[in-house]
């Protein structure tokens, strides 16, 4: 199979689609890969990293869509990007498309794309390829908050996240207790912080409790639980998820207004629209913006900001997929594979997502699929 890695362009992403050990991989089973010149510049791969591997650099977006059957992504589709698309491709990537424009939607159908939202592929034990961003995210969401809080930021408090003997340590309290949460509660506890997780599943805070020996709060998630720790908070982490939909909403306005002056709101739910009323979309080199004396950051590709590491998680969680389609073709992949299944939006130009199709009102076809020999 002939198999694209584009150049990412969008948000200033710097991951890369694959990881110069996955193309040497593809390449061994006598599959030929066309990566984009400078492709993996932002992990630190060079050109010559994938061309040992067997790979093929090209020189242009617009060869790399051309001369691809599947192509592997990292950030959702631009509209110029979807408009690039050829007939009868597969595409994997974080698609998002809950949250992207409608015509990034209709090319994928018109052009009989079948679209594989790393988002949504989903096993038994949840979803698997975004499980390894936001493991990272979480992560990266203390880090910063850690830095923002300084004094010397914009505004921040000038609170050391851990305290010291005799002064409080900072108060984290994080909305969601799925992997973004667990990992963020994991390093806010490490760093020393005060640290409280709010959810509406039971099950996961008893996870919480036993997981850190009741050395975090866990809290029942409601309107009046959740006002109550947004005030509190010297750092909110929003660690919302629906699968494949758009973040509700479960801070007000009126409640980031009764923060902290010089609060830190990091709101991982972001690229799925925001779980923080007050959130909007910022980006790696213009991360923060201050509303209500409150300091937001809300980047979507978290991840980008250690690339490397995020490059290789992405290549050891999605590999297996891309080499099954790969290997024995996209029908006997998906009817054999319901993981894999389970990640597809659009399919011989229907709507295989019911979220998505109820979202833009098209027709929703669920996905079948005859293997043929």
């Amino acid at each position: 199979m002939r198999i694209g890695i584009p150049k990412e362009n969008l948000l200033e992403e710097k991951r890369v689609g694959l990881a110069p050990a996955g193309v040497d991989s593809l390449v061994r089973a006598g599959h030929t890969v066309y990566v984009e010149s400078g492709a993996g510049e932002g992990s630190h791969f060079a050109d010559e990293d994938f061309s040992r591997t067997g790979a093929t650099i090209v020189f242009s977006p617009e060869e790399v869509y051309k001369r691809a059957e599947m192509l592997v992504k990292v950030s959702p589709l631009t509209v110029e990007e979807s408009e690039m698309l050829q007939e009868d491709q597969t595409l994997f990537a974080f698609l998002h498309l809950a949250v992207g424009k409608r015509t990034v939607v209709e090319n994928l159908l018109k052009k009989n794309i079948t679209a594989i939202g790393y988002e949504l592929i989903e096993d038994e034990t949840g979803l698997p390829v975004l499980h390894s961003m936001s493991e990272i995210a979480g992560q990266l969401a203390i880090q910063v908050a850690e830095r923002y809080l300084e004094s010397y930021s914009k505004g921040g408090r000038g609170i050391l996240l851990g305290g010291i003997t005799g002064v409080a340590p900072a108060a984290v309290v994080i909305l969601g207790a799925g992997v973004v949460g667990t990992s963020a509660a994991r390093t806010a506890l490490g760093r020393g912080a005060q640290v409280i997780v709010i959810d509406k599943d039971l099950n996961r805070l008893r996870r919480i409790d036993q997981t850190f020996e009741k050395k975090i709060t866990t809290v029942m998630a409601n309107p009046y639980t959740i006002s109550r720790g947004v005030k509190f908070a010297d750092v909110l982490i929003g660690a919302v998820l629906i699968k494949g939909e758009k973040s509700p909403h479960i801070v007000t306005e009126d409640m980031v207004k009764q923060m902290k002056k010089g609060a830190v709101v990091v709101d991982v739910s972001i690229d799925q629209g925001g779980c923080i009323e007050t959130s909007r979309v910022t980006t790696l080199s213009d991360p923060v913006y201050i509303l209500h004396d409150v300091i937001h950051y809300c980047v979507p590709n978290m991840p980008a900001l250690v690339s490397r590491t995020a490059s290789y998680g992405l290549n050891n969680a999605a590999l297996d997929y891309i080499q099954s389609i790969a290997d024995n073709g996209l029908l006997k992949a998906l009817s054999g594979d319901p993981r894999l299944a389970s990640g597809v939006c659009t399919f011989k130009g229907n709507c295989s997502n019911e979220s998505l199709a109820n979202l833009f009102n098209l027709e929703y076809r669920r996905l079948r699929v005859f293997p043929t020999n």
